[in-house]
Protein backbone atom coordinates (compact mmCIF):
# COMPACT_ATOMS: atom_id res chain seq x y z
CA UNK A 1 0.00 0.00 0.00
CA UNK A 2 1.43 3.20 -1.18
CA UNK A 3 0.92 6.58 0.74
CA UNK A 4 -0.57 8.89 -1.84
CA UNK A 5 1.37 12.30 -0.88
CA UNK A 6 -1.05 14.48 -2.55
CA UNK A 7 -3.64 13.68 0.33
CA UNK A 8 -1.13 15.09 3.15
CA UNK A 9 0.30 17.68 0.98
CA UNK A 10 -1.62 20.56 -0.02
CA UNK A 11 -0.87 23.62 -1.62
CA UNK A 12 -1.57 25.29 1.87
CA UNK A 13 1.12 23.25 3.11
CA UNK A 14 3.84 24.34 1.37
CA UNK A 15 5.86 27.55 2.04
CA UNK A 16 8.85 28.35 -0.76
CA UNK A 17 10.40 30.67 1.12
CA UNK A 18 11.17 29.95 4.78
CA UNK A 19 13.98 32.58 6.53
CA UNK A 20 15.03 31.04 8.91
CA UNK A 21 18.90 30.60 9.43
CA UNK A 22 19.25 28.02 12.49
CA UNK A 23 17.36 24.32 12.37
CA UNK A 24 15.28 25.79 15.35
CA UNK A 25 13.77 28.59 12.78
CA UNK A 26 13.09 26.92 10.31
CA UNK A 27 11.10 24.05 12.45
CA UNK A 28 9.41 27.21 14.19
CA UNK A 29 8.59 28.54 10.67
CA UNK A 30 7.38 25.05 9.39
CA UNK A 31 4.94 24.72 12.39
CA UNK A 32 3.36 28.00 11.89
CA UNK A 33 2.63 26.42 8.01
CA UNK A 34 0.25 23.59 9.57
CA UNK A 35 -1.11 25.54 12.45
CA UNK A 36 -1.93 28.17 9.61
CA UNK A 37 -3.82 25.74 7.82
CA UNK A 38 -5.43 24.39 10.55
CA UNK A 39 -3.68 20.68 11.00
CA UNK A 40 -2.06 21.62 14.06
CA UNK A 41 -4.12 23.32 17.16
CA UNK A 42 -1.05 23.03 20.27
CA UNK A 43 1.86 25.02 18.31
CA UNK A 44 4.29 24.81 22.11
CA UNK A 45 3.66 20.84 22.66
CA UNK A 46 4.49 19.79 18.62
CA UNK A 47 7.54 22.08 18.80
CA UNK A 48 9.18 20.38 21.53
CA UNK A 49 7.89 17.07 20.64
CA UNK A 50 10.12 17.71 16.90
CA UNK A 51 13.15 18.99 18.91
CA UNK A 52 13.29 16.56 21.22
CA UNK A 53 13.25 13.88 18.22
CA UNK A 54 15.89 16.11 16.31
CA UNK A 55 17.93 15.90 19.94
CA UNK A 56 17.65 12.11 19.78
CA UNK A 57 19.10 12.04 16.06
CA UNK A 58 18.82 14.98 13.32
CA UNK A 59 16.89 14.38 10.52
CA UNK A 60 18.56 15.50 8.02
CA UNK A 61 18.98 13.43 5.12
CA UNK A 62 21.10 13.45 1.97
CA UNK A 63 20.85 16.17 -1.35
CA UNK A 64 20.22 19.20 1.21
CA UNK A 65 16.65 17.72 2.57
CA UNK A 66 15.65 17.17 5.59
CA UNK A 67 12.56 15.33 7.34
CA UNK A 68 12.11 16.48 11.07
CA UNK A 69 9.12 14.84 12.54
CA UNK A 70 7.63 13.48 15.79
CA UNK A 71 4.71 11.85 17.44
CA UNK A 72 2.22 13.68 19.07
CA UNK A 73 -1.29 13.34 20.54
CA UNK A 74 -1.78 17.20 19.07
CA UNK A 75 -3.01 15.45 15.72
CA UNK A 76 -5.65 12.84 15.40
CA UNK A 77 -4.14 12.22 11.80
CA UNK A 78 -1.00 12.57 9.58
CA UNK A 79 0.03 16.08 8.92
CA UNK A 80 2.45 17.28 6.66
CA UNK A 81 4.14 20.29 4.96
CA UNK A 82 7.28 21.24 2.91
CA UNK A 83 8.83 24.23 3.02
CA UNK A 84 11.85 25.58 0.88
CA UNK A 85 14.41 27.52 2.52
CA UNK A 86 16.07 30.68 0.37
CA UNK A 87 19.31 30.04 2.22
CA UNK A 88 21.37 26.37 3.21
CA UNK A 89 20.83 25.39 6.68
CA UNK A 90 23.08 23.60 8.52
CA UNK A 91 21.09 20.43 9.78
CA UNK A 92 23.32 17.88 10.84
CA UNK A 93 22.87 16.08 8.12
CA UNK A 94 24.10 12.12 6.96
CA UNK A 95 26.17 14.00 4.29
CA UNK A 96 27.05 16.91 6.18
CA UNK A 97 25.57 19.09 3.39
CA UNK A 98 23.24 21.86 4.05
CA UNK A 99 19.58 21.38 3.61
CA UNK A 100 17.47 23.49 1.25
CA UNK A 101 14.13 21.45 1.16
CA UNK A 102 12.33 20.37 4.43
CA UNK A 103 9.09 17.73 4.78
CA UNK A 104 7.74 18.09 8.01
CA UNK A 105 5.59 15.14 9.54
CA UNK A 106 3.30 14.98 12.85
CA UNK A 107 1.79 11.88 13.71
CA UNK A 108 -0.39 10.48 16.22
CA UNK A 109 1.48 8.29 19.39
CA UNK A 110 -0.84 5.39 18.29
CA UNK A 111 -0.63 5.43 15.11
CA UNK A 112 2.92 4.35 13.50
CA UNK A 113 1.79 3.02 9.84
CA UNK A 114 0.77 6.01 8.02
CA UNK A 115 4.13 7.33 9.78
CA UNK A 116 6.57 5.04 8.37
CA UNK A 117 4.69 4.95 5.24
CA UNK A 118 5.01 8.95 4.92
CA UNK A 119 8.69 9.06 5.92
CA UNK A 120 9.56 5.62 3.70
CA UNK A 121 7.71 7.65 0.54
CA UNK A 122 9.99 10.63 0.84
CA UNK A 123 13.00 8.92 1.58
CA UNK A 124 12.70 7.25 -1.70
CA UNK A 125 11.99 10.54 -3.58
CA UNK A 126 14.80 11.68 -2.27
CA UNK A 127 17.60 9.07 -3.80
CA UNK A 128 17.00 11.70 -6.86
CA UNK A 129 19.29 14.50 -6.82
CA UNK A 130 17.31 15.84 -10.14
CA UNK A 131 14.30 15.59 -8.21
CA UNK A 132 15.45 18.16 -5.36
CA UNK A 133 16.87 20.13 -7.96
CA UNK A 134 13.40 20.26 -9.79
CA UNK A 135 12.25 21.30 -6.27
CA UNK A 136 14.31 23.87 -5.95
CA UNK A 137 13.66 25.84 -9.60
CA UNK A 138 10.06 25.95 -9.39
CA UNK A 139 7.76 28.43 -7.44
CA UNK A 140 4.47 26.74 -7.77
CA UNK A 141 3.39 25.44 -4.97
CA UNK A 142 1.18 23.16 -6.75
CA UNK A 143 4.14 21.75 -8.78
CA UNK A 144 6.43 20.86 -6.06
CA UNK A 145 3.33 18.36 -4.68
CA UNK A 146 3.27 17.01 -8.32
CA UNK A 147 7.24 16.50 -8.25
CA UNK A 148 6.74 14.83 -4.71
CA UNK A 149 3.58 12.91 -5.63
CA UNK A 150 5.14 11.34 -9.05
Amino acid sequence: MVMDLRTVLTPDTVNLHLKGTTKEQIIDELLDVLVKAGKVTDKATALECILDRERKMPTGMKHGIAIPHGKTDTVSDLVACIGISDNPIDFDSLDQEPCRIFIMTLSPVNKTGPHLQFLAEVSLLFKSADKCAQILNTQDKSEIIKILAE
